[in-house]
């Protein structure tokens, strides 16, 4: 068994390497959609939406009601993207980390 200092330099490694994980999900951008297009949506990996582009013949205040809907989906597809993503990196990341079997981090 590992002594107490080494244990400890392994948690501060590991403890590093996710905060720069995380600083890194920032970075990464994804697109979502709905409405076949007319509604679209960048976020970062963390969550973070970038910007939001509506076709125009949704501001038409007849098409209020669509408009919302497809934003919530855009949101929703997007959220999903950076959520997939997030995983697939953070994957990687903890790839390299030596844990004790069965350990697992909190994502």
């Amino acid at each position: 068994m590992k002594n107490l200092d080494e244990i400890m330099a392994m948690a501060q490694n590991v403890q590093a390497e996710l905060t720069k994980a995380q600083e890194n999900l920032d970075t990464i951008e994804v697109e979502g959609q709905s409405g076949g297009g007319l509604v679209k949506m960048r976020a970062s990996a963390k969550g973070r939406i970038i910007a939001i582009d509506i076709d125009p013949s949704l501001l038409q205040p007849s098409e209020k009601q669509m408009a919302e809907d497809l934003i919530v989906a855009a949101f929703n597809d997007t959220r999903a993207k950076a959520d997939a993503k997030s995983g697939e990196e953070m994957s990687k990341m903890s790839a390299g980390i030596p844990l004790p079997p069965g350990f697992k981090l909190p994502f």
